[in-house]
C-alpha cells in the first residue's frame, strides 16, 4: 500500500470543499489541493474574510482557517494539481439531463467525462481516481474505459467513494461518519487502491466503519440511501395532508410510529417538502435506471416519492391563496427562509422557490429574508424556472436583510426554512406591524400553535387542522 502525500479534488462545490477541508485537517502530512475552473469560486475559498466562503456549514470556516495555506490549497491550476496528485477525487456537478435520451431523469455526465479526458491527457504516472460525485451505476467502468484508451500508458484504478453528508451538519457527518463506502475492482491492484484510500479515512475513523464493496454496489448504494430517506419524508408528508383534514396532529402521529424500533424516529418531521442537491436528482436517476432495465413497476414506485413531494409544495402554496380569500394579487407576503434547510446557504430544489413561483403567478408581492442566502442567488433561482421575465421577478419579489422591518403592512408570513432565529423573534411586535387579520403559514412546524393564536395570528401549521 503506497503512502499518499498529495491528493487533489476537481470541483470546489458543496462536496469537494468541505470534504477536502476535513481530510486536510485530519491528515496534516498530506497536501490537499482543491481545483476548479470557476475562478470566482476559488477566490471565495481563498478570501481572507471567512464569512465569504462559497459554502456555509457550521464548523467549516474554523477548519479552513487552520489548514488553508498549510496543507490545504484552492487553485484554478487544474493540470498542475492532476500531475502532482497520487489520488484524484472527481467532485463535479452531475445535474439531471435537460436534453435527449433520459431528459428529466438521467444524470448528465458530460462534466465527468471532461474530467476523465483531462486526467488522461495530463497524467504521466499511475493514479487512483475516485468518484466523489453522485453517479449512476456503471459510471466507473465508463471512466476507466476513457482513461485506459486515451491515457499515456498510465495505470489507473477507479474507485467509488460516495458522500453521505447532510448539508447543515456536513462537518459533523464527515468527522463522525456512520460509514465510509469505498467501491473498487476485486483485483489485487483494486484491493490495494481501496486500502490506500481507506488508510486516509482511518486517520480519524475506526476501520470497521469503512466498508469496501465492488464498484457497482457502491454507486447504487448512494442512490438507494437518498431514495429511502426521501421516501420517509414523502410518506409523512402524505399523512400531514390527511391530518389537516381531520383532528389528527402529524407530530403526534410521527412520535407514535417513531417509537416503533422497526421504524425509528428520524426523517419523520413533516414539512413543506424536501429539497437539496441530492434527493430529487438521485431518485430520478434511480427511476431512469430501473426503467432502462425494463423494471417499470420499480420506476413507478420511486417516482411516486417525487410526485408526493411536488404535491406538498403545491398544496402549501394553494393553502396560502385559498386562506387569503382566494386572491394574493397585490398582497405582501414575507418569506422567512429561502435555503432548503437551516445551517446551509444551498438553495437547490428548495421548496421556497416553487412556493414563491406559484404565488408570483398570482401576482403576490413577496419579500424574502434568509440569513445566509444572497439576493443574487434568490433571483437566479427564480430566473432559472423561466416562468416570468427577470424584470418581472425583480418587480414582484424583493430581498431584504432586515426581516422585522420587512413585515410592516404585510398580509402574511410564510416560514419556508427552519432557521433557529425565527423562534426567537418578538412575534407580538411582528403582529402589531402586520395588516389585520395577520396570517402565518408555518411550513416547517417551527412555532407553537397555541402561543401564536393567543397573540392574535391566524396561524396555520402544516400537518394540523
Amino acid at each position: 500500500m503506497k503512502k499518499v502525500t498529495k491528493i487533489c479534488c476537481i470541483g470546489a462545490g458543496y462536496v469537494g470543499g468541505p470534504t477536502m477541508s476535513v481530510i486536510a485537517s485530519q491528515c496534516p502530512e498530506i497536501k490537499v489541493t482543491v481545483v476548479d475552473i470557476n475562478a470566482e469560486r476559488i477566490n471565495q475559498w481563498n478570501d481572507s474574510n471567512l464569512d465569504n466562503l462559497p459554502v456555509y456549514e457550521p464548523g467549516l470556516s474554523e477548519i479552513v482557517a487552520t489548514t488553508r495555506g498549510k496543507n490545504l490549497f484552492f487553485s484554478t491550476e487544474v493540470d498542475k494539481a492532476i500531475d502532482e496528485a497520487e489520488i484524484i477525487f472527481i467532485s463535479v456537478n452531475t445535474p439531471t439531463k435537460t436534453y435527449g435520451k433520459g431528459k428529466g431523469q438521467a444524470a448528465d455526465l458530460k462534466f465527468i467525462e471532461l474530467c476523465a479526458r483531462n486526467i488522461a491527457r495530463v497524467a504521466k504516472n499511475d493514479k487512483i481516481v475516485v468518484e466523489k460525485s453522485t453517479l449512476p451505476v456503471r459510471t466507473a467502468s465508463a471512466i476507466k474505459s476513457i482513461l485506459d484508451n486515451t491515457g499515456n500508458g498510465v495505470a489507473f484504478e477507479i474507485l467509488s467513494n460516495p458522500e453521505f453528508l447532510a448539508e447543515g451538519t456536513a462537518i459533523e457527518d464527515l468527522l463522525k461518519a456512520d460509514r465510509v463506502l469505498i467501491g473498487g475492482d476485486e483485483t489485487a491492484s483494486g484491493k490495494e487502491a481501496k486500502n490506500t484510500l481507506s488508510a486516509i479515512y482511518e486517520h480519524w475513523l475506526p476501520k470497521e466503519r469503512i466498508l469496501q464493496t465492488n464498484v457497482w454496489s457502491s454507486e447504487l448504494s448512494k442512490l438507494v440511501a437518498n431514495a429511502f430517506l426521501a421516501q420517509r419524508v414523502s410518506s409523512i408528508n402524505s399523512i400531514s395532508a390527511l391530518c389537516e383534514k381531520t383532528d389528527a396532529n402529524v407530530a403526534e402521529v410521527s412520535r407514535a410510529i417513531g417509537y416503533d424500533s422497526r421504524i425509528g424516529s428520524k426523517f419523520l418531521n413533516s414539512s413543506v417538502g424536501f429539497g437539496g442537491s441530492c434527493f430529487q436528482k438521485d431518485i430520478l436517476n434511480l427511476v431512469y435506471i430501473a426503467s432502462s432495465f425494463g423494471l417499470q413497476e420499480v420506476a413507478d414506485y420511486w417516482e411516486q416519492v417525487i410526485i408526493m413531494n411536488d404535491y406538498q409544495k403545491r398544496r402549501f402554496a394553494e393553502n396560502i391563496i385559498s386562506t387569503l380569500y382566494n386572491t394574493v394579487s397585490g398582497k405582501k407576503i414575507v418569506f422567512f427562509g429561502w435555503a432548503f434547510k437551516k445551517d446551509t446557504n444551498d438553495t437547490r430544489e428548495s421548496a421556497a422557490i416553487y412556493v414563491a413561483d406559484a404565488l408570483l403567478e398570482e401576482r403576490a408581492e413577496i419579500v424574502v429574508y434568509d440569513p445566509k442566502v444572497s439576493e443574487k442567488q434568490i433571483y437566479a433561482d427564480l430566473d432559472y424556472l423561466n416562468t416570468r421575465t427577470p424584470e418581472e421577478n425583480r418587480r414582484l419579489l424583493k430581498v431584504t436583510k432586515q426581516p422585522i422591518e420587512a413585515i410592516q403592512d404585510a398580509h402574511a408570513i410564510a416560514i419556508l426554512t427552519e432557521w433557529d432565529e425565527f423562534k426567537n423573534y418578538d412575534w407580538s411586535e411582528i403582529f402589531k406591524n402586520m395588516l389585520k387579520p395577520a396570517f402565518v403559514f408555518d411550513g416547517r412546524r417551527l412555532l407553537d400553535k397555541e402561543s401564536m393564536t393567543e397573540l392574535g395570528f391566524n396561524y396555520y401549521k402544516i400537518g394540523e387542522s
